[in-house]
């Protein structure tokens, strides 16, 4: 995976990962091992949590797991606690418009069989949300007690998944998000690498503000959350600062040595897609903050590091083997 800097834990605690093949679940997965905190995952082809049958026999093992350890330990006080990390979602947000039943189920239905049986068995439980529950209407960073209001199908299942959360574990966190990008999977920082490298200028949209934010972080900002003593409710967790989408690609431009010049500015009219973008997505993280969590770097530097560490997965054709530059 790269150069992984370990995060600090404070109770002990045992992990499971859903979604764990994800650009997300992967890096949870990492951080742990670079931590030390045991933590094991299961991918969507291992588990469907969309099954409630599968979802109760493998959050059952996972606490028999964590309660034979602990009887092992032999009762030090420094037993692991068990805790179900949610990286499983339904992102494609697009297509998400004209496939409502299985974004519902996976964004909705999925994460409440997975907080019920961790209530069940007496395992926390960390759910990933998205920016995408706000209307994107807003002027400053949403707050994690600002009205809600989805546009888009995606964004109305993932409220639902919020939802369904709450009611069947009261002491699970939900931890919004936003503008995620990471080495695993598809992302729109790995687009703007990819189009450097076959365009000569590209257009990017530059009515739509967030914040950036990079997996591994995120990834260290949950474990963080995971041990420590935080009571249930929502989070807002992202890189630092704001920017829009064509002040990442134009970052991302830089990142690999390009001019950055070469991006041009456009609107979201030129753009229209199926789903409706929210034009402000900045999340405030003065609750993680205030819950003595440690806040996630700035995300021009995030993104420097990310292709520190990462940059033959984020742009292949840039910095791997094959470039086509010098």
């Amino acid at each position: 995976m790269g150069e992984i800097v370990a995060t600090s834990v404070g109770r002990p605690v045992r992990l499971l990962v859903t979604g764990a093949a994800g650009q997300l679940g992967s890096e949870l997965l990492a951080a742990a091992s670079a931590s030390g905190t045991p933590a094991r995952g299961l991918t969507a082809a291992e588990l469907d949590i969309t099954d409630q049958a599968a979802v109760r026999r493998a959050v059952g093992e996972f606490a028999a797991e964590s309660a034979a350890e602990s009887a092992a330990d032999g009762g030090s006080g420094r037993e692991r606690r068990p805790v179900l990390i949610n990286a499983a979602a339904y992102t494609a947000v697009d297509a998400a418009e004209a496939d409502h039943e299985r974004a519902h189920a996976v964004n909705a239905t999925g994460p409440g069989y997975l907080a019920a049986a961790a209530a069940a068995h007496g395992v926390g439980f960390i759910h990933v949300s998205t920016d995408y529950v706000f209307p994107g209407d807003a002027t400053s960073p949403y707050e994690v007690d600002d009205a809600t209001g989805p546009r888009s199908v995606y964004g109305k299942t993932k409220l639902a998944g919020e939802l369904a959360v709450v009611e069947a574990h009261p002491g699970a966190q939900i931890v919004r998000t936003a503008w995620v990008y990471g080495a695993t999977g598809s992302n729109f920082v790995k687009t703007m690498a990819a189009l450097e490298a076959s365009r000569d200028t590209v257009s990017v949209v530059d009515d739509q503000r967030g914040s950036p934010t990079w997996s591994a972080d995120l990834a260290g900002g949950l474990i963080e959350l995971a041990g420590a003593d935080v009571a249930g409710g929502i989070l807002h967790a992202t890189n630092g600062g704001e920017t829009t989408w064509h002040g990442l690609a134009a970052a991302v431009f830089a990142a690999v040595g390009a001019d950055p010049a070469r991006v041009l500015p456009t609107t979201s009219d030129a753009f229209v897609r199926p789903a409706p973008r929210p034009a402000y997505s900045v999340l405030s993280g003065r609750a993680w903050k205030d819950a003595g969590l440690t806040p996630l770097p700035d995300w021009k530097a995030a993104l420097a590091a990310a292709f520190r560490s990462h940059g033959a997965e984020l742009a292949p054709a840039r910095l791997g083997s094959g470039s086509r530059h010098p």
